[in-house]
């Protein structure tokens, strides 16, 4: 029985060596870090920017096929209509009756921001919108629309 005393003994005396040791190591990682929590640390980076592609041209971002997206009838107010046909290259013919007491045929470029053409010796151009900025009320609810000024607008039926 003494003998198991003495065993009992050296048993926890060794364990509480152990738990000193690490109880000294969690201090001393401890110390490691709020040491280095204190120290500067390098600036974080900023990530690199990838480069940015060049975009390519496509078949839908030519002019031809710019322009069959006008080709067509549109229908405007009191009579006043416009037919846009012939795409050739960048130009398409415009056959409108612009107002009660005139009509005609127009030749017009197409452009980015829509076709170009002239009319009366001034350069107009119909520009893609929807039915508000025709100015007509009678148009106001439509979305695909065509409108050369505020008060002159031809879109899809």
């Amino acid at each position: 029985m003494r003998w198991a005393m003495i065993g009992l003994g050296l048993s926890v005396a060794l364990a509480g060596c152990g738990a000193n040791e690490r109880r000294s190591e969690g201090a001393a990682t401890q110390a490691a870090i709020e040491n280095s929590a204190e120290a500067d640390l390098p600036a974080p980076r900023s990530p690199t920017p990838s480069a940015t592609p060049t975009p390519t041209p496509s078949a839908t971002a030519t002019p031809l096929a710019s322009a069959t997206r006008y080709l067509g009838r549109w229908t405007g107010v009191e009579g006043m209509y416009l037919v846009v046909s012939d795409p050739a290259q960048d130009d398409v013919q415009l056959e409108m009756q612009y107002d009660l007491d005139n009509k005609g045929s127009f030749a017009g470029t197409v452009t980015p921001e829509g076709i170009r053409f002239e009319r009366g010796g001034e350069t107009l151009l119909l520009r893609p919108s929807d039915g508000a900025a025709t100015g007509l009320k009678w148009l106001a609810d439509k979305r695909d629309c065509l409108t050369v000024a505020s008060g002159e607008g031809y879109c899809r039926d």
